[in-house]
């Protein structure tokens, strides 16, 4: 008989290579950036822009989402433990990038980016970045679960999961829950680009992401464990307070682009 609860006990580490650990993370998030320059290539061939470009905006990206999301995890989720130590904020290995400072990060990222290079307004380099973020979110997540983090709360579903590099909890995989809403969300952007093409409003395909993807992150947060080190007595997560102006932004982005649909 299958029992109803999954057990998961692999490591994070796929392969050694030497000294040097390659690690499922960090497969996975080098493949969002592999993936997002295949497609923002073809974009910029297919819309005339010069591929030449591409390089830079993915160097830019790069960094953006890294210190974003570096910079994110420490001063929104444990900010009096990294600014006594601030010399931890640089230790990346030791794991911590949230999603919302990745997304500031991109923001400041391709602003600069966009300051650079003509014929590319700002919005329209957005919707673009949108869709391979959605991507990056699946593969992220993904690599979220191998590496037993960002766990969900207590359950006994027939789908919950026991984290046994964790503890013997059976656990909702949020995680999942997270990468297969990104993986979705994905779907449906790259379908209404190759629908609409060079045609696409601006700022579309940006709001749609926001908008539906950190909506569906609020409700997410309700089965995960609390990741701030403060306000676990609150009744929202620090995860969904950060999401609110997300949202908010992302539907108005998105009702102004179908209002709107040709301005820049």
């Amino acid at each position: 008989m299958i029992p109803a609860i999954f057990t998961w006990d692999i490591g994070p580490v796929i392969i050694h290579l030497g000294p040097l650990p390659i690690r499922y993370y960090s497969l996975l998030f080098a493949l969002t950036f592999l993936c997002g320059f295949l497609i923002i290539r073809r974009i910029y061939r297919e819309e005339g822009k010069p591929e030449e470009d591409v390089d830079r905006l993915l160097t830019f990206t790069i960094i953006g989402t890294v210190v974003g999301a570096r910079l994110g995890h420490c001063l929104f989720y444990d900010p009096s433990y990294y600014l006594s130590n601030p010399l931890e904020i640089l230790k990346v290995w030791k794991g911590g990038l949230a999603s919302h400072g990745g997304a500031i990060g991109i923001f400041t990222a391709i602003y600069l980016y966009q300051r650079q290079i003509r014929g590319q307004s700002y919005l329209w380099i957005l919707d673009r970045v949108a869709i391979v973020t959605a991507l990056g979110g699946f593969f992220i997540r993904l690599g979220n679960f191998f590496n037993s983090e960002i766990l969900g709360a207590p359950s006994d579903a027939a789908w919950s999961v026991i984290f046994l590099r964790y503890d013997t909890v059976s656990r909702h995989p949020a995680q999942l829950y997270e990468s297969l809403t990104y993986g979705l969300l994905f779907i449906i952007l790259i379908s209404i680009y190759r629908r609409l093409r060079a045609r696409t409003p601006h700022g579309l395909l940006l709001g749609c992401f926001m908008g539906a993807g950190f909506t569906a992150r609020f409700f997410i947060e309700f089965v995960k464990m609390r990741q701030a080190a403060y306000g676990h007595d609150n009744v929202l997560s620090v995860g969904q307070w950060l999401s609110i102006p997300v949202i908010l932004l992302g539907i108005f982005l998105f009702i102004r682009a179908l209002r709107n649909p040709h301005s820049p």
